[in-house]
């Protein structure tokens, strides 16, 4: 079956929002290290607010342990402070070469939190989706219209676009089941 550039378009803008869905996914916190916690949090260095993972190399050797390594080891003082100031509830501590930052077992209560923000990403993300397709079948309708498509090509078009937008709900909906058993796990 051949798929109009309309159809193209939009399967690239839904690709595009759950690439920003698993990019927000990382950020929220389970009871593994993960680099992604803390690799964008700004850093006051020289005067400029500064990503981390611009500073510093950010890993994860160990489930409960974030190794921050700066290139410039005189940001060692602003990498701690700027960890401390984002209120994560993790506490940093130096070596002079390195940033060791314990990822701390959060309580069942912070878990369901954080499930409830997974859901409300995924939420976002399926009112996006939803808001793409409609966009798209604006554009179809108003192609019909100006008799740039037939009225069979516009309805085999608008099958597609649903037919794309029920597969990309249901990937949003199992990105945030695997999140939320991922935060659930003790």
């Amino acid at each position: 079956m051949v798929t109009s550039p309309i159809v193209t378009e939009a399967e690239s803008r839904m690709k595009k929002a759950i690439d920003a869905l698993k990019r927000e996914m990382n950020t929220i916190r389970t009871g593994r290290a993960n680099p992604a916690l803390v690799e964008n949090l700004g850093i006051d260095y020289y005067g400029v607010t500064t990503p981390l993972n611009q500073l510093a190399t950010v890993t994860a050797p160990e489930a409960r342990l974030i190794l921050v390594q700066p290139w410039d080891r005189h940001a060692l003082p602003a990498i701690e402070k700027g960890i401390l100031r984002a209120n994560l509830g993790f506490n940093p501590s130096s070596d002079g070469a390195v940033v060791r930052v314990p990822v701390p077992q959060p309580t069942e209560e912070r878990r369901r939190e954080y499930v409830k923000l997974a859901k409300r990403q995924a939420e976002e993300s399926k009112i996006e989706v939803r808001n793409i397709r409609r966009e798209f079948v604006e554009k179809l309708r108003a192609m019909e219209k100006n008799k740039e498509i037939s009225q069979d090509g516009e309805r085999r078009n608008l099958e597609q676009l649903q037919r794309l937008t029920d597969a990309f709900i249901v990937q949003v909906e199992s990105l945030a089941a695997a999140k939320e058993a991922e935060v659930m796990e003790v």
